[in-house]
């Protein structure tokens, strides 16, 4: 009896641990699909601002304008830029910006239709002016990562979303 027990605890386990793994390869795989379509419609309203060097100049004059910063992976040995890229991190956490890191630069850069390698945009925010308090407008993708940074906001390490293959 008491082997059959431990037979059925173990399976049980497994299958737990079997779901739990399904719901995280849900949860995980469409949010790069998601950056994806939200960097692709902010880009078409003109509301990127891609380059290192170009979001911390816009991020300088008015932080509140900015929704999301995405930042790829940085390459190992360019000192002067991840300097640049945690100040940029800090910065934006400091300001309520969100923080997406993704895995590829040259993924992102393909995404925003660059021939250039950039490591990092700015998603611009919208904002409905026909309303007396100017609030800002998400689109359906832009409130997916809203709830997935959200998530993840008080986590000790970020999760980095896998790009899809552009």
């Amino acid at each position: 009896m008491v082997v059959e027990d431990t037979c059925i605890m173990h399976q049980l386990d497994r299958e737990l641990e079997m779901e739990l793994n399904i719901d995280l390869a849900m949860e995980c795989a469409p949010i790069g699909h998601t950056v994806k379509a939200a960097l692709r419609r902010a880009y078409s309203e003109s509301r990127v601002i891609v380059g290192l060097s170009a979001a911390i100049n816009v991020l300088s004059k008015s932080p509140e304008g900015s929704l999301f910063c995405l930042m790829a992976v940085p390459k190992d040995g360019d000192s002067a830029t991840h300097m640049h890229e945690v100040l940029l991190e800090a910065f934006c956490y400091e300001n309520d910006i969100y923080v997406i890191k993704v895995d590829d630069a040259t993924k992102l850069s393909r995404i925003l239709g660059q021939e250039t390698v950039e490591s990092c945009c700015l998603v611009q925010k919208v904002w409905d002016s026909a309303d007396s308090d100017d609030e800002e407008q998400l689109t359906k993708a832009e409130s997916q990562l809203v709830d997935y940074c959200e998530a993840h906001w008080d986590a000790p390490k970020h999760p980095i979303v896998q790009l899809p293959a552009v």
